[in-house]
């Protein structure tokens, strides 16, 4: 039995892309969840949520319950990242965003003349350098970190790895994404230890995602063998985009589900929509 998964932030109303996701991740296994991914406390919201689940029933879909929320797992992410912290394989970044910008300036002339990953230049190690011991009489005087996975040494400890993606077994290639960060400087879990740890939890075996989250699945496989779990598939998707190619998003207002809805859309309406992107088989 294959377990796949829609996981939105409950930031802002669904809109064709979320829809497209969701019914794409259903139809692509035989048991479906629904996860709350409400890390982000600031934006998150309970009328969202309910909102979100509203549409995705209108759109015909259900899920097991109870339905996993992040924001009720803080002790298992710090776990997740306690044991990564013994093994040495994490570690504290004290940087702002203007420190990066300089010291890619410093050492590239410019951010874009940096090695580049698929979100822009890579972290450029300022404080994978920065000695120990004064690292940790900064966190002793209370000074805010990120946890930042050390992504090359991380990968000789973990050995080389393959990964399922798109159904073609290939090399894991984690650096691509570089020293990422694994714990905000808020003390939350950031997205790629969560994702990690909650997928493993709740069993999903095919991690459904857009093609814009493709390089991550590396990364991912990574996480997987450190924490000594077992690796799921990952399977690509289009993105929907609206007449003039962008992507849709909750920040560009793109219309919502609840819109379409109050316009007299149907639920064969929206998968008419879709039908011309492309569906598990």
């Amino acid at each position: 039995m294959t377990t796949t998964r829609f996981a939105p932030s409950p930031t802002g109303r669904l809109h064709l892309g979320h829809a497209y996701a969701a019914l794409f991740a259903a139809a692509a296994g035989d048991r479906f969840l629904l996860r709350s991914e409400d890390l982000d406390a600031a934006r998150s919201r309970a009328d969202f949520e309910d909102a979100i689940a509203d549409d995705l029933r209108w759109l015909g879909l259900t899920w097991s319950t109870p339905v996993l929320r992040q924001s009720d797992r803080a002790a298992v992410y710090a776990d997740a990242l306690a044991r990564l912290r013994a093994e040495g394989l994490v570690y504290p970044c004290f940087c702002t965003r203007g420190a990066v910008r300089a010291e890619l300036d410093a050492m590239f002339g410019a951010p874009h003349l940096a090695p580049q990953g698929p979100d822009g230049p890579l972290y450029p190690g300022v404080c994978r350098r920065r000695d120990p011991r004064e690292a940790a009489a900064m966190i002793a005087d209370g000074a805010p970190c990120a946890w930042r996975l050390d992504v090359a040494k991380a990968a000789a400890r973990a050995g080389p790895q393959t990964l399922n993606v798109d159904g073609t077994t290939r090399a894991a290639e984690p650096e691509r994404l570089g020293d990422v960060a694994l714990a905000r400087k808020d003390g939350a879990a950031a997205y790629h230890l969560a994702v990690v740890v909650d997928d493993a939890a709740q069993g999903v075996d095919l991690v459904t995602r857009g093609v814009d989250l493709a390089p991550a699945a590396d990364l991912h496989r990574l996480l997987y063998a450190l924490l000594g779990e077992a690796q799921p598939h990952w399977r690509h998707h289009p993105l929907v985009r609206d007449a003039e190619g962008r992507r849709l998003a909750k920040r560009a207002e793109s219309v919502s589900i609840h819109a379409l809805r109050a316009d007299g859309w149907t639920p064969d309406d929206i998968r008419a929509r879709l039908a011309e992107l492309d569906w598990p088989e």
